[in-house]
C-alpha cells in the first residue's frame, strides 16, 4: 500500500527535486507539494496525507506552529521534519509536539526514506547528527545557548508573530497574514519582548535570527540604521 506523502517548502527547486525522487519510489506517492505553510492545515485535512513532509522554517510562518495544528486536526497523520537546523531547542519543541520525525536536509536519500518509512509506521525518527546535540546538551546542559533556550518560554503564536515581524512585516500585515486583529498581534507582540526583554524591532530581528527562526530578512540593513518601532 503506498504511503500518502504531502511537501510543504518555500524553496521551489527544492520542492519539485524531492518531489520528482520521492515519486520514483513505487511505495511513495506525492499528493501535493506546497510553498506555504499557510495553506498546509486545510490541505492536509482534504488531502489525508500519511505523511507530512515540512520544513521548520517557512516564509511568513512557523514550521512548528502549522505541524502543531496539523496534530490537533488529524492526530493519525505523521510529521516529518526536513530541515537545515541543528539547533536543539527546535528538536525538543517539536518532539513536545508530538513531532514525529525530524531530519536534516544533507541527509542522504537513503536516509530520508527510511524516516520516511519508519514514521509511517508509527515509529519515531530523528536524524543521528540531531540526536547527537539532544543527548550532549542534556549530559551537558550549562553549554546550552542561553538565547536558544529563550524560544522554549514563547508560545506558538508568539514564535510566530517574531518571525513575521522580523521578517519586516508591520502589526497590520502581520494580522492579515494570520487572519487576527491588528490588536491581538500587538498583544502577542508585547507579551513576547516582555518575555526576552527586547525594545525593539532591531533587536527582535537580531534574536530570531539567533534563534534560528529567520536567516536574513531582507528589511535587516534597513533595520539596523533604525532602532524605532514599526506599528504601522
Amino acid at each position: 500500500m503506498s504511503i500518502r506523502l504531502l511537501l510543504v517548502d518555500d524553496n521551489i527547486l527544492f520542492r519539485k527535486g524531492l518531489t520528482a525522487l520521492l515519486s520514483q519510489q513505487s511505495d511513495l506517492t506525492v499528493v501535493d507539494a506546497l510553498g506555504s505553510g499557510k495553506e498546509a492545515t486545510q490541505v492536509a485535512s482534504n488531502l489525508e496525507p500519511d505523511v507530512v513532509i515540512m520544513d521548520i522554517r517557512l516564509a511568513g510562518s512557523s514550521g512548528l506552529d502549522i505541524a502543531a495544528q496539523i496534530k490537533r486536526r488529524q492526530p493519525q497523520v505523521k510529521v516529518l521534519m526536513l530541515t537545515s537546523s541543528r539547533n536543539e531547542e527546535y528538536v525538543r519543541a517539536a518532539l513536545r509536539l508530538g513531532i514525529d520525525g525530524y531530519i536534516l536536509k544533507d541527509a542522504s536519500l537513503e536516509e530520508l526514506l527510511l524516516a520516511i518509512r519508519s514514521v509511517a509506521r508509527g515509529k519515531k525518527y530523528l536524524s543521528p547528527d540531531v540526536s547527537g546535540h539532544v543527548v550532549e546538551s542534556f549530559l551537558h546542559p550549562e553549554q546550552s545557548s542561553g538565547k536558544a533556550s529563550q524560544l522554549d518560554i514563547l508560545t506558538n503564536r508568539e514564535r510566530g508573530i517574531l518571525q513575521l515581524i522580523a521578517e519586516g512585516r508591520t502589526n497590520r500585515s502581520a494580522a492579515e497574514f494570520l487572519c487576527v486583529s491588528p490588536k491581538t498581534v500587538e498583544k502577542h507582540r508585547a507579551s513576547l519582548m516582555q518575555k526576552l526583554g527586547l525594545r525593539n524591532v532591531t533587536e527582535m530581528t537580531l534574536v530570531a535570527m539567533e534563534m534560528g527562526l529567520i536567516e536574513r530578512p531582507s528589511s535587516f540593513s534597513r533595520l539596523m540604521g533604525s532602532s524605532n518601532l514599526d506599528t504601522a
